[in-house]
């Protein structure tokens, strides 16, 4: 894979990442612009990875959205659950990679990036939650690889989909992330 940059989600990529939302949707909750200006305010990291073409342009190629504990306006079920059960944390929202970029190893740097961050930062667990009903094998598979473990499950959206919920410990430094 050509040189993978992360940097601050801009009002230039708003087309993208609600469209990449959009096509996603049935894994993810649903976004539009007002939610999206909301998690740029108040998200840990609301990040645009783009691959660096031989070139030199940037094409984006996926977005992350975390959140810290206390972003009281976020009235997302598992993210609830997350802020009754750990005090200090770092919520992965989404990751979303745009269909061309799938399984190049993107994800993997992505949450690389998220990992240091949390270290770095001090925030001792990262958490996420994947759905299990519908079963998304490959998205429960990867994070079994990156060293999450179930703390919980639940059914959200009115019962029709059961998540397990997942928690990552962090070794703290530190360092600082890119």
């Amino acid at each position: 894979m050509k040189e993978l940059m992360i940097r601050d989600i801009e009002q230039k990529d708003f087309d993208f990442v609600l469209r990449v939302n959009r096509e996603n949707v049935e894994v993810l909750s649903p976004m539009d612009e007002e939610k999206l200006k909301r998690f740029v305010d108040s998200g840990e990291l609301v990040k645009i990875a783009e691959i660096k073409e031989d070139d030199g342009r940037c094409t984006p190629a996926a977005f992350i959205i975390a959140l810290r504990e206390n972003v009281s306006w976020y009235d997302s079920e598992n993210y609830i659950w997350f802020s009754s059960e750990y005090p200090k944390f770092l919520y992965i929202d989404r990751v979303v990679i745009d269909e061309p970029f799938r399984y190049q190893g993107v994800g993997s740097d992505i949450y690389d990036y998220v990992f240091k961050h949390a270290s770095s930062t001090g925030v001792p667990t990262v958490t996420a939650e994947i759905d299990t009903i519908p079963y998304n094998e490959a998205s429960l598979k990867f994070h079994e690889k990156t060293g999450f473990k179930e703390v919980g499950t639940q059914f959200v959206r009115g019962g029709t989909i059961k998540v397990s919920l997942q928690a990552r410990p962090i070794s703290l430094t530190s360092g600082k992330a890119n």
